[in-house]
């Protein structure tokens, strides 16, 4: 089942929209192509669609929904049924770039959306390139980043937010972590050969629907060591990194943007060439013990989402009192 063609972008929340998107403009090298409703929609030099990236201004940060492209319209159909059926499904929706997308969340209350038909970039002529196979020039902006690579996404319930990826859109599962509970801890997913589109890791402080971070694609570590410079030039904490994952064998710096959700610049890491390969499944003990180099991921790493639990469950509590 091969009906997802590939994670096509994702919507960021933020309190500070205007600082957002100085950074990601301005230290990743994104371009706005649009603005509409309290959002603005960025792109990568390489995305072949509109936007990869719309940043929302929002109360707390966070994710807004990650969205998927079909590979048919067909395609597109058999999904949504299949995800009404499992009782994920939230109904027909629209937005900018793209025709009619299928809303749906995950187990854990992360919004998605999936849709086919698209709206492919057509640069101005002073970002028209060189190269007809080139989506754009590149500016030599910040890192000019390439296209979104992954979303991490922090769940109370690795295991049945894996499932449910697996069952109603065909997700192939690369690698999971089983701590000594038999609770599943993390889970790397792909329709793709990529090793990785979609994360789920424990939430350590047992929230649901929150975000780890998102993540665009560098061509080399070269690069990435690049970001790590500007980044100390311009004053941007890093949180992580550069360092060598274990999972997929990515290269990675992690920071956070101003609105407070995490980001990562990567490269490297594994194709999964094999369409019957079984996931790698490592126990805490071989994950305690795992080969990535480089300096230890600080507690932040395993604590720190969006939004911070404690906002969360203010909202809930409000959202309560408000419904009587």
């Amino acid at each position: 089942m091969r009906d997802v063609a590939h994670l096509a972008h994702v919507q960021l929340l933020t309190p500070v929209p205007d600082d957002s998107a100085a950074y990601f403009t301005r230290m990743l090298g994104m371009v706005p192509v649009h603005a509409e409703g309290g959002s603005v929609f960025l792109r990568g030099v390489w995305d072949y669609e509109q936007y990869c990236l719309q940043l929302t201004e929002a109360p707390q940060p966070g994710i807004g929904r990650v969205a998927l492209r079909a590979r048919r319209e067909a395609a597109l159909h058999r999904r949504a049924a299949a995800l009404a059926e499992a009782g994920l499904g939230k109904g027909w929706t629209g937005g900018f770039g793209h025709g009619p997308a299928y809303a749906f969340t995950d187990p854990d209350g992360h919004p998605f959306e999936i849709y086919y038909e698209t709206t492919r970039y057509q640069p101005p002529p002073d970002l028209a390139a060189p190269m007809k196979n080139q989506p754009q020039r590149h500016r030599g902006v910040g890192a000019g980043v390439r296209r979104l690579e992954h979303v991490n996404l922090l769940a109370r319930d690795v295991g049945r937010c894996r499932l449910a990826l697996e069952r109603s859109l065909g997700l192939q599962t690369n690698e999971i972590v089983m701590h000594d509970d038999a609770e599943e801890a993390g889970a790397w997913m792909s329709s793709t050969i990529q090793g990785h589109e979609v994360i789920y890791t424990r939430d350590a402080l047992r929230a649901s629907g929150r975000l780890h971070h998102v993540a665009f694609w560098l061509d080399s570590r070269d690069e990435v060591l690049r970001v790590a410079d500007l980044y100390q030039d311009q004053g941007v904490t890093i949180e992580a990194g550069p360092s060598r994952h274990t999972a997929v064998q990515s290269f990675y710096l992690y920071c956070y943007e101003p609105g407070g959700n995490r980001i990562e610049v990567t490269t490297g890491g594994y194709l999964v060439f094999d369409p019957d390969a079984p996931p790698v499944v490592w126990s805490a003990d071989e994950w305690a013990g795992r080969a990535g180099w480089g300096h230890p991921l600080p507690v932040t790493f395993h604590t720190y989402g969006t939004p911070s639990a404690d906002a969360q469950a203010t909202d809930a509590a409000t959202t309560r009192e408000d419904s009587g």
